[in-house]
């Protein structure tokens, strides 16, 4: 059975981007899709849950203000984990990202005044996942309206 994949319109609702951006993620190999990727004019990106989540996990590095550049690195070095990124927290002083596998690390960032934000990847996993829930029964709840 092939796994279901996101269309560019749905990834760009669900995870809060543009197109623009998504394209640019796509042609320069930040996030390529897994499902299904471009094959020339035409043709339709699709995107895996997995690939929902990074996206979900760039956006909100972006939005607290880590730079492109950090944030594929960081991605380059999540990819390169040999556990899953899920159960990862992500922390941040603005300029260097970090993977915390301990809750000392985080204290040890904050006793030395640093700002730090962090994000869970499992978090944003287990939203994505209820975001999606609910818009397949929103389709579903607008397909048996339209029908009836």
């Amino acid at each position: 059975m092939a796994e279901q994949g996101y269309r560019v319109p749905d990834v760009c609702r669900i995870v809060g981007i543009s197109y623009r951006q998504l394209d640019y993620w796509a042609r320069t190999a930040l996030v390529r899709p897994s499902v299904k990727d471009a094959r020339g004019s035409g043709t339709q990106r699709l995107y895996s849950f997995q690939d929902l989540a990074r996206l979900k996990v760039i956006k909100k590095l972006l939005d607290t203000g880590v730079s492109l550049q950090q944030v594929r690195k960081a991605m380059a070095t999540l990819r390169d984990l040999k556990e899953p990124a899920v159960g990862t927290t992500l922390v941040s002083d603005g300029t260097r990202i970090y993977a915390v596998e301990s809750p000392e690390a985080v204290v040890d960032l904050l006793a030395r005044g640093q700002g730090v934000f962090a994000v869970a990847v499992d978090r944003i996993w287990t939203d994505l996942e209820g975001t999606l829930a609910k818009s397949r029964r929103r389709s579903r709840e607008l397909a048996r309206a339209g029908g009836a």
